[in-house]
């Protein structure tokens, strides 16, 4: 959908009723696109198992507290 500055001040409920059906609205000032609404993505949380961190090295087999040791590095021992 596209949308002037006139139409969001008086026609706002036509374009919410945009985002409710997923579409994305551009803006247009003077004819010009200045910018785009897009509708809000509704994310299904991750679960802690799924977090890339934890696949990181499948293939290592060297323990947590020596990999997190080779991860924080120097500066955690500086403290």
């Amino acid at each position: 959908m596209k949308a002037t500055i006139v139409d969001l001040r008086y026609k706002m409920n036509e374009v919410l009723k945009a985002l409710d059906r997923r579409e994305k609205v551009t803006i247009l000032y003077h004819g010009k696109v200045k910018g785009t609404i897009m509708p809000t993505g509704v994310k299904k949380p991750m679960s802690a198992k799924d977090h890339p961190f934890f696949k990181m090295d499948e293939q290592d087999k060297k323990p947590v507290a020596q990999q997190m040791e080779e991860l924080r590095g120097s500066r955690f021992n500086d403290i």
